[in-house]
């Protein structure tokens, strides 16, 4: 099995190019690393190709810095240079490509919440630092998973 998740922001606007109607989507991701030692680098940079209607989207909606989620497969791309030096490289394929954060996050660097109704509290929502989000007093009868 060949499979690969990744989550990451696109370091460059991503190259589109159209061969006999096929087109071709060529990008690259950075990937935070989860445990960083010092003097290591804090990602990791990943060239991914997308073909067909999933390169079109890839070209209509993405941008440099924009935040995705992806799934593919992994694929050597190995050739023999000019100078005679075999070069190794390898490439994610990708099979499905999704946002990984809203439109007011990506432009602000934070999700913001929408003006308008403030809901059944007004009290504010924090994060208690744990990755979490305090649900205010009350809200709870109202979620419709409770």
């Amino acid at each position: 099995m060949n499979k690969v998740i990744l989550m990451g922001r696109l370091t460059r606007d991503p190259e589109v190019r159209y061969s006999n109607d096929l087109a071709v989507a060529s990008f690259s991701i950075a990937v935070d690393r989860r445990f960083k030692k010092e003097g290591q680098p804090e990602a990791d940079f990943f060239d991914c190709t997308a073909f067909r209607k999933t390169a079109e989207f890839i070209e209509k909606y993405l941008h440099k810095g924009t935040k995705v989620v992806l799934d593919g497969e992994l694929q050597n791309d190995n050739y023999t240079n000019k100078e005679g030096q075999k070069v190794y490289r390898t490439r994610i394929m990708v099979n499905q490509i999704e946002f990984a954060e809203s439109k007011a996050a990506s432009q602000n660097g934070a999700a913001q919440i929408p003006s308008g109704d403030p809901g059944p509290s007004s009290a504010p929502v924090s994060g208690s630092g744990d990755g979490f989000m305090s649900i205010p007093e009350g809200v709870d009868e109202e979620l419709p998973f409770s």
